[in-house]
């Protein structure tokens, strides 16, 4: 079995010996390929990755580097470093991260289990205390939510610096969006788990999470990941929603009467605030002011419909969650569980 590790680099000299390192340690035997694809760096990155080339051929890790000449974006380089290669398994990596040594034996096997499916990892956060509802939240999400819950704002439910797949996968999605300041995973993971419904893969096999933490993943502000605009990622979760769950219910309830909740309420358009039964809310201070009146344009022409707030407990369902997870002590989550709801049934989560 070939495997190419896809290494997409920008300006990532500082961190770049300890991520080769952690490709030198990787405890596979079979044939493997670096493929390094430069975006323009201004440092010396590629210098760095030329330096390790000798380590990286004496563990049987053969090394195909190049770089572009105008910046193209994280998509671009990642399009570029698979087209380089001809492995059949790909393994993704970001310049600042660390692989254990055991990931591409771990994740190749889970690979050959699930060959329709995206594998990922739970991850270990460098420093640890970054991030912390982020990691909790991605590093618990069992084989259901996964699926589940795929609109909210922590993006794809594996996390890119962890997967690996079939290279058949990639190749089904067509690579990766391109272009500044877009959220390419986000956009292919979307587009897979359409081609996987369409090709009638089963719901569990499109997505596959090994449960040990295979990469350190770095949190280091000014990334690529920071160069999304949060407006961008909400209108493409907006109309991912809108497609899969909004347009197939008669109607449903925005749980969260705040900030949060009315902003969800100004994204609808008129047909889908049609379909709102109302706000509901365990905050007795925003309960009591018994209705939200929305007054932007579309509301003026649709006459300013005045939307109730009830509590929770009018249990109103379906809903639309627009709570962040993990805020409250456990508090949020234990209603959630004593009102025994079914996940992308009776409710979604959009925090």
């Amino acid at each position: 079995m070939s495997v190419c590790i896809v290494l997409p680099v920008y300006n990532a000299e500082k961190w770049l010996p300890e991520t080769l390192t952690s490709v030198c340690d990787q405890t596979f035997q079979g044939d493997l390929t670096l493929s390094v694809y430069d975006d323009c760096s201004t440092d010396g990155s590629l210098e760095v990755v030329y330096s390790f080339v000798s380590k990286l051929e004496a563990r049987n890790v053969k090394v195909l580097a190049i770089k572009g000449t105008s910046r193209g974006g994280v998509g671009f380089a990642r399009n570029k470093a698979v087209e380089q290669c001809r492995a059949e398994f790909l393994c993704f990596l970001d310049a600042d991260d660390v692989m254990r040594p055991e990931r591409i034996d771990i994740q190749l096997r889970a690979a050959k289990l699930h060959p329709n499916a995206i594998i990922g990892s739970r991850v270990t956060r460098n420093p640890p205390d970054s991030t912390q509802r982020f990691t909790r939240w991605a590093n618990n999400l069992d084989r259901v939510k996964l699926a589940t819950q795929i609109f909210t704002s922590h993006g794809p439910t594996l996390l890119m610096p962890t997967w690996f797949c079939d290279r058949r996968v990639f190749e089904r999605v067509g690579g990766f969006e391109e272009g500044h300041g877009f959220p390419e995973d986000l956009a292919f993971f979307y587009r897979h788990l359409d081609i996987c419904e369409n090709l009638n893969v089963e719901p569990g096999e499109s997505l596959f999470r090994c449960s040990d933490a295979l990469v350190e993943y770095r949190h280091v502000p000014g990334s690529a990941t920071f160069s999304v605009s949060e407006e961008v990622i909400w209108n493409i979760r907006m109309r991912r929603l809108l497609e899969l769950v909004l347009c197939k219910w008669d109607k449903f309830t925005i749980w969260n009467a705040g900030k949060q909740g009315r902003r969800f309420y100004r994204s609808l358009g008129a047909d889908l605030r049609s379909k709102v039964n109302a706000f509901c809310d365990v905050d007795p201070k925003k309960i009591s002011q018994a209705v939200y009146i929305c007054e932007d344009e579309i509301a003026k022409k649709t006459g300013k419909p005045k939307v109730q707030i009830l509590p929770v407990s009018a249990q109103l369902r379906p809903f639309v969650i627009c709570v962040k997870l993990d805020l409250t002590g456990g508090q949020f989550e234990a209603i959630l569980s004593q009102m025994e709801l079914q996940e992308g049934v009776d409710y979604v989560l959009f925090s």
